[in-house]
């Protein structure tokens, strides 16, 4: 996906992730979800956080080349160890304590993206960025790891709160084409599964019963396992 196509994914993911979330009552936000042990309160921190690392990214001087892509990015290293997981944990709780009421836990959410959103909008196509991990990585490619966060995690967040998906088309399919590749993306379209349901099942939120097992095999689909 180009530079245009991934961000109008991130802006209608998150205006609909920001709808979603409008008006949640305190027991509502304090549901648990299945991201252990974050709330619903706790996995918007997460979403926030998550997004708000791209300011000081485009702050700082860009890499020469990019070396890393979306698949690459999700390599099972020190960013997935028990150490880093637990440093993510307490910036989420962290930033998700701030906010004083439950006008201000929405607003947080939309005035960051809203914020990346405005940032990205005028970088170049081809404008590379260097990760808190040092990844050296296209602007592009980096927004494509956030859209994922923000449909995945909206996922986790509807389910908790009992409501239908309210993951976007733009969203759906570009998670869907980082997955599966995009020379087999179309392959998902033949499991005649929704986007939710696909997605869910592709990163382990949902096992396989045995029927569906057998079409992924009977298929081919080999997917990307995010960390």
């Amino acid at each position: 996906m180009d530079h245009d196509q991934v961000l109008e994914a991130f802006r209608l993911e998150c205006g609909a992730l920001t709808a979603a979330l409008a008006g949640l009552s305190e027991a509502e936000r304090n549901l648990p979800t299945r991201c252990t042990p974050w709330t619903v309160r706790d996995l918007l921190g997460h979403v926030c956080v998550v997004i708000d690392w791209v300011p000081a990214m485009l702050d700082a001087p860009a890499p020469g080349e990019a070396e890393i892509s979306a698949v690459e990015y999700y390599r099972p290293d020190d960013r997935f160890s028990p150490r880093t997981n637990g440093k993510r944990i307490a910036l989420a709780q962290h930033r998700a304590a701030a906010p004083a009421n439950g006008a201000a836990f929405a607003e947080d959410f939309a005035a960051t993206w809203r914020r990346v959103d405005r940032l990205c909008t005028v970088q170049p196509a081809g404008r590379t960025v260097r990760t808190r991990h040092g990844d050296a990585m296209l602007l592009s490619e980096f927004l494509l790891t956030r859209v994922v966060e923000v449909a995945v995690h909206g996922l986790d967040m509807a389910d908790a709160l009992g409501r239908e998906a309210w993951l976007t088309p733009a969203a759906g399919d570009a998670v869907t084409e980082l997955l599966l590749g995009p020379e087999h993306a179309t392959a998902a379209d033949r499991l005649e599964w929704d986007r939710p349901h696909f997605l869910r099942k592709a990163t382990g939120r949902e096992p396989l019963n045995e029927a569906e097992a057998a079409q992924v095999e009977q298929l081919g689909i080999r997917w990307l396992a995010l960390g």
